[in-house]
C-alpha cells in the first residue's frame, strides 16, 4: 500500500469515528489511569524547566492531551491528520490551537518547538515510514527539547478495535520498546527512559522519554 493510500485510509477512519473516539478518551486523564497523568506532568515539567515555549502534540486526536498540557502551563498546540478530529478538538477545547497536518510531512520550521509529544499517534505509521516521521520530529525540536512517545506494545500489525464508534479499516502497529528506542536513536535522539504498563493484559503500552 502506498503512503497516499494508508494516509487516506487513516484519515477517513478517524474522520468517521471522531465523536466516538472523543467519548472514549475524554476522561482517560481524569483518574482512570493516573500514571498517564504522571507521564504528562513530567513532560510538562521538563518543558517549563527549560524555559517553556510552544509544544506540538502531534496526532492530537480530540485534543485531550493538548488540553492537559495547557492546564499545566504549557503552550501546547495540536496537529492531526484528520479534519474531523481537529473539528472535534476545537469544539471540546475552544481557545486552544489545533490544525490539520501530517507527521509524514510536518509543516513546522526547524527548531521551532520546545517539546513534542506523540501519544499513540505513531501506531498507524508503517515501519518503512518511521525514519521519515522521526526525522521530522528531530528537525522541528529545539536542541535539548524533550520528546515523549506512547504506543501499544507487541509485535506486528493488528486491527485496532479501540471503541472509536466506527468500523476500523486501518491496522495499528504494536511495537517493542527496544525497537522504538532504536528508531529514535537512529533519528538523533537520546533515549533517557522507558516505562511499560498494563503488562500481562491484552493492551500493554509503553512511553519512551527522549531528548533532541
Amino acid at each position: 500500500m502506498s503512503a497516499d493510500e494508508w494516509l487516506a485510509d487513516t484519515r477517513t477512519s478517524y474522520d468517521t469515528g471522531a465523536a466516538g473516539y472523543a467519548d472514549v478518551v475524554r476522561d482517560i486523564l481524569g483518574g482512570r489511569q493516573p500514571h498517564l497523568n504522571a507521564a504528562l506532568d513530567l513532560f510538562a515539567g521538563q518543558v517549563l524547566a527549560a524555559g517553556g515555549g510552544p509544544v506540538a502534540d502531534v496526532g492530537c486526536g480530540p485534543g485531550h492531551v493538548t488540553a492537559h498540557l495547557h492546564d499545566q502551563g504549557v503552550d501546547a498546540f495540536g496537529i492531526d491528520l484528520s479534519p474531523g478530529m481537529i473539528e472535534q478538538a476545537r469544539s471540546d477545547h475552544p481557545g486552544l490551537r489545533f490544525e490539520v497536518g501530517s507527521m509524514t510531512d510536518l509543516d513546522l520550521p526547524a527548531a521551532s518547538v520546545a517539546g513534542l509529544i506523540a501519544w499513540w499517534s505513531l501506531i498507524h505509521i508503517p515501519d518503512d515510514a518511521m525514519p521519515t516521521v522521526l526525522g521530522h520530529f528531530h528537525r522541528v525540536l529545539r536542541p535539548g527539547g524533550p520528546l515523549q512517545a506512547g504506543f501499544h506494545v507487541g509485535d506486528g500489525p493488528s486491527a485496532e478495535a479501540d471503541g472509536r464508534g466506527a468500523p476500523d479499516t486501518v491496522d495499528g502497529h504494536r511495537r517493542r520498546p527496544e525497537r522504538m528506542a532504536a528508531w529514535l536513536r537512529d533519528a538523533g535522539f537520546t533515549v533517557e527512559a522507558q516505562w511499560e504498563f498494563n503488562m500481562g493484559t491484552d493492551r500493554p503500552g509503553a512511553v519512551l522519554f527522549a531528548r533532541r
